[in-house]
């Protein structure tokens, strides 16, 4: 059976890199020792995946993280055993089973939210905070994106699904395009707006916190724990085909 899980990643731990987030998550499953399932071959690992991968120095309490198991315990007893092993900064939230028929999350996240906030020192807040309706509702803007073997010039304002000012945060909400076909991240989204309020941008100047993760279906994006269902009871091995 495959479970969705939704996840914290917040404090000091956003220095930790995805790939160190994945090896700690195969740890705590033993440590917690629960029912896991591993895969076959000569080189047999858990079986776990994980949506959009969270960028260094980003906080979050959307994550998400599809794992299977040979049979499950009810889902608050699965949250509780794994919560006892989770260092500070890791919470589970949510523990869904899903249908056999889902994707795995990595395969269908679609887009993300974002709270970005102001580091002191940086920049007068209030020059962002009273221009993001006339950034967002230009027809293009065009950045310079990198990756590792190029650089290219994308217009990323189809791919910003919301922006607007927060006030009682004192910071931006951002809904953008995510996934494996299409990613933007919040930072690409807040060199465009100083370079268009004519600053120099200061990649140190601004906090991100991921708030949700989506995915679309229907033509609607849906948190992606909406399509698991809350387990109420123990799923023994010969009751698991039959998600009762």
């Amino acid at each position: 059976m495959k479970a969705r899980v939704k996840w914290t990643k917040t404090g000091v731990l956003k220095f930790i890199g995805h790939l160190d987030v994945q090896r700690y998550f195969h740890k705590a499953m033993l440590r917690a020792k629960l029912p896991v399932s591993f895969s076959k071959g000569m080189s047999p690992h858990q079986i776990m995946s994980f949506a959009a991968p969270l960028g260094m120095g980003m906080t979050s309490e959307g994550e998400y993280a599809d794992i299977s198991f040979d049979w499950c315990y009810a889902g608050a007893e699965m949250m509780e055993k794994m919560n006892a092993v989770m260092n500070e900064g890791i919470e589970i939230l949510e523990f869904k089973l899903l249908d056999e028929k889902e994707k795995n999350c990595m395969a269908v996240t679609a887009a993300a939210d974002y709270l970005v906030t102001f580091r002191e020192g940086y920049y007068y807040k209030d020059a962002f905070l009273k221009r993001t309706d006339a950034f967002a509702f230009q027809e293009q803007i065009i950045i310079t994106k990198k990756t590792k073997r190029s650089e290219k010039e994308v217009d990323i304002s189809p791919m910003i699904l919301e922006i607007r000012e927060v006030r009682e945060k004192e910071g931006i909400f951002m809904k953008l395009v995510a996934g494996s076909a299409e990613n933007l991240k919040p930072q690409l989204v807040m060199e465009a707006f100083c370079r268009y309020l004519g600053y120099d941008y200061e990649p140190f100047a601004f906090q991100y916190h991921r708030l949700e993760t989506y995915l679309e279906r229907d033509g609607q994006l849906l948190p992606l724990g909406a399509v698991g269902k809350d387990v109420t009871k123990a799923i023994l091995p010969e009751k698991a085909d039959g998600h009762e």
